[in-house]
């Protein structure tokens, strides 16, 4: 924006504040929480003018004129927009603007949006297509540039490469609010040229490094990835997670997604010992779309954050001024005063945080959760809609698990934990007969493999995974498997392992599962692999038939496929796949899945 059209702007919000020009629109008789100043005041008005706030105080009326839209907010509440601090779009399996309609009729006026799931299949050019649909939104979209695109080089073979060129090109872009979760915690802190390479052109563009240092040790290793210039962290579990986080300077962002509930043990770091709340933000992190329609996004955060004792005012300023600040836009979001984008919710009740009227860039665009504008259907490439490529088809005996020699063995099995995303490294003795070793359900030990299916290799790696618990013969299968976003099954049987591989290739990517030979359950996810373009009601009903096919197969975990997701990053702790073998994330090195 140039200095004059900046001036211009500055000029109408002070005219209108001084009531020598009328305001687009006032808000008469709320009460107002004044994050800023950790109040709540009551009888305030609220001036808007070109879709900023001109004025806040006890009486508007010098700003109404003619055609001055007045709304009476009857004693509600006037709160800030919610702002997510951390997440990432394609979790929801829609698009930007799907996941817009969703949340915005909950209050979220602002998403800090990851697309690292989309660089890792389609690269920059993936970046490039988030990026300009978020800037088409009614609601603010930043996005960070991703930073780990393999997320473990070495270690896994994404779809394409992110570097420091990328990096120095994306922080051009507008849109672009920093780098995205530094998730190579071992290479920040053992001196990788690339990784620092990544993160000194962001600092050179002045923007924030997001961090992820998913490991249980806070010792050297924690402080030398502070150190190197990750800024906040999204990955702390434990209370001393959070209190270590804001002691070195980071931001710790506590997240409560579909799969991850960890607001409840790090918020007793403010709740129990007493620590300054302003450095703590909240996120969402993954959201499937079943939990955003049925639950809600940050309005379900908030209300979870307070019920587990904060007080509605400071859960508040997690979501919103903490957020804002820490991004270093606080002129521009995160509270009600002059200057700042109209983005405004009217709540009845802090607690219970049911927003009932969203304001945002200064309009109305949703009244009792019903969106009131025209969103219109974002249209997708062609080439983003085929990512799935397998040279031939799938067959049952490619996921065998293969032994040089019957008899016993101790397997290296990954443990699932339920809503956490770490996992445990479970050794477990098996025996191996007719050349392989088999799945035992009594044991609730299923085969997960790793089918490659961005270069068309067919490439397909088996280990054992102990945690879903199923029961039945069935499989799971995936093209979500964070961050790689190959392939992804996990099963009893073969048979049920090759039908849904076979399905997702036929389907251009998705979720499916398959139960004594029989498709139970389908949500196809198109673009990338990732995304479906369809409303998020339509996708939640489909990605309803995959956790309804969990519970049929004998899964009784929270949210299992989430969970399932995430056997493929291998970048948390403590065992995970990869399409090059099992990986020990202990030690950033392959083992054996059978060994002696």
């Amino acid at each position: 924006m140039t200095t004059n059209k900046i001036a211009q702007k500055t000029q109408t919000l002070a005219a209108v504040a001084m009531g020598r020009e009328p305001a687009d629109m006032v808000i008469q008789n709320g009460r107002w929480v004044c994050v800023q100043s950790g109040e709540i005041i009551s009888n305030t008005d609220i001036a808007v003018k070109e879709r900023r706030i001109a004025y806040v105080g006890p009486d508007a009326s010098h700003t109404v004129g003619d055609s001055t839209r007045v709304i009476d907010a009857d004693g509600y509440y006037l709160v800030p927009g919610l702002l997510d601090a951390h997440m990432h779009i394609e979790s929801g399996m829609v698009t930007v603007t799907e996941f817009v309609r969703t949340v915005a009729v909950r209050g979220t006026t602002g998403m800090f949006v990851d697309p690292h799931e989309i660089a890792n299949v389609f690269g920059l050019k993936g970046v490039r297509l988030m990026v300009d649909e978020a800037a088409v939104q009614p609601i603010h979209v930043w996005v960070q540039m991703p930073s780990c695109v393999p997320s473990a080089p070495g270690l896994e073979t994404p779809g394409a490469t992110i570097g420091p060129d990328e990096v120095a090109e994306a922080m051009n872009w507008d849109g672009i609010v920093g780098l995205g979760e530094m998730m190579n915690f071992p290479g920040v802190a053992n001196g990788d040229e690339k990784m620092h390479a990544e993160m000194a052109e962001t600092r050179r563009a002045g923007k924030v490094i997001g961090g992820h240092y998913a490991a249980p040790d806070l010792g050297r290793p924690f402080h030398g990835y502070v150190a190197g210039g990750p800024e906040d962290d999204h990955e702390g579990t434990r209370l001393e997670d959070a209190i270590a986080r804001v002691r070195q300077g980071m931001k710790p962002m506590l997240r409560l997604g579909s799969g991850w509930h960890d607001v409840a043990t790090q918020v007793r770091a403010i709740t129990e010992k007493g620590l300054d709340p302003r450095h703590f933000l909240l996120c969402t992190d993954d959201t499937h779309a079943e939990t955003l329609v049925t639950e809600g996004h940050m309005d379900r955060v908030v209300r979870h954050a307070i019920a587990r004792g904060l007080t509605p005012l400071t859960a508040i300023q997690m979501a919103t001024l903490n957020t804002a600040t820490h991004f270093g836009l606080a002129r521009d979001v995160g509270m009600l005063a002059p200057g700042r984008y109209a983005d405004i919710l009217l709540v009845p009740n802090l607690p219970e945080f049911s927003v009932e009227t969203v304001i945002a860039k200064g309009r109305i665009i949703a009244e009792k959760r019903q969106l009131t504008i025209d969103l219109p259907r974002y249209a997708y490439p062609d080439w983003a809609t085929h990512s799935v490529h397998l040279s031939m088809e799938i067959r049952p005996p490619d996921f065998r698990l293969p032994a040089p020699e019957n008899g016993p063995y101790t397997a290296n099995v990954i443990g699932v934990i339920e809503n956490q995303a770490p996992t445990r490294h479970l050794r477990i003795d098996v025996t191996a007969e007719n050349g392989e070793v088999a799945v035992n359900m009594k044991r609730d030990l299923a085969k997960i493999a790793l089918v490659a299916r961005h270069a068309g290799t067919n490439g397909v790696r088996v280990g054992l995974v102990q945690g879903f618990g199923l029961t039945v013969p069935c499989a799971i299968g995936t093209t979500v498997a964070h961050d790689c976003h190959h392939m992804l099954v996990v099963g009893t049987s073969e048979t049920d392992m090759a039908k849904v591989a076979n399905k997702l290739a036929t389907v251009g990517g998705g979720q499916a599962i398959s139960r004594n030979g029989k498709i139970i359950g389908l949500v196809e996810l198109p673009i990338a692999g990732l995304m479906s373009s369809e409303q998020a009601p339509v996708v939640a009903k489909k990605a309803a038939t995959i956790l309804e096919g969990f519970r049929a197969c004998g899964c009784r975990l929270n949210n299992p496929n989430m969970q399932l997701s995430l056997l493929a990053l291998v970048v948390i702790p403590e065992l995970r796949i990869s399409d090059l073998g099992l990986v020990d994330v202990s030690q950033f090195d392959f083992i054996p899945v059978l060994e002696r």
